[in-house]
């Protein structure tokens, strides 16, 4: 099934473990787009921020900041136009870890970096937030196993989930399509997958919402 056209640029988004990386994969497969993901693999303090978050978040935080303006530069208008681009991250999303994990000072410094660095980019098409609660994502975390997420605690998921939900409701630069992931399996259930492509070509609202059994 092809996207709709008017959707050139769309952002899966949502907290850790909510499996937004696999569905853009999917999505950009399925739907022969380009996937523009994250690399966390590469950020040399992730493990060492889960293990010790005051003497990490800073650099965790701004190699992310550099890796995800780094991939949104790269991003163009004649990309957009030559074909569809789905990406696992908004760059806005970098101040919510930020506001989440550092202290003041360290605060202060992100906020100039980041008003300095801050590449112009055109807004997303349509942005589809994955939700799920706190513990199926503490759950789905502990499931597929990656070494540097075993420090992850309840808590921090727990407060990621709720400044997910502050930012998306107060969000409105981008159609939103608001998905309850409790039920829905994409990769083992294609039926789900094709739901989700059929919710979004029905797309008309600038807020709308799915889960299963809509």
């Amino acid at each position: 099934m092809k996207l709709p056209e008017k959707f050139r640029y769309i952002v899966i988004e949502g907290p850790i473990g909510v499996g937004k990386t696999t569905l853009a994969r999917l999505m950009a497969e399925r739907c022969g787009s380009n996937a523009m993901l994250e690399d966390p693999d590469a950020n040399p303090f992730l493990s060492g921020f889960y293990e010790d978050s005051g003497r990490y978040a800073l650099p965790t935080q701004l190699f992310f900041l550099f890796q995800r303006i780094n991939r949104v530069r790269a991003l163009n208008q004649r990309d957009l136009f030559a074909r569809v681009t789905v990406a696992d991250f908004m760059l806005e999303k970098d101040p919510l870890f930020a506001r989440l994990t550092l202290n003041d000072d360290e605060l202060r410094l992100y906020q100039q970096l980041y008003g300095q660095l801050k590449p112009q980019a055109p807004d997303p098409d349509l942005v589809i937030y994955l939700q799920a609660s706190p513990e199926t994502l503490i759950e789905r975390v502990r499931r597929r196993g990656v070494s540097y997420e075993r420090n992850i605690s309840g808590d921090y998921l727990y407060r990621l989930a709720e400044t997910y939900t502050r930012f998306f409701y107060q969000y409105h630069a981008a159609p939103v399509l608001i998905v309850n992931s409790e039920n829905l399996n994409f990769v083992d259930q294609p039926g789900d997958f094709d739901l989700l492509l059929q919710r979004v070509a029905g797309m008309r609202g600038p807020r709308e919402f799915f889960s299963l059994g809509n």
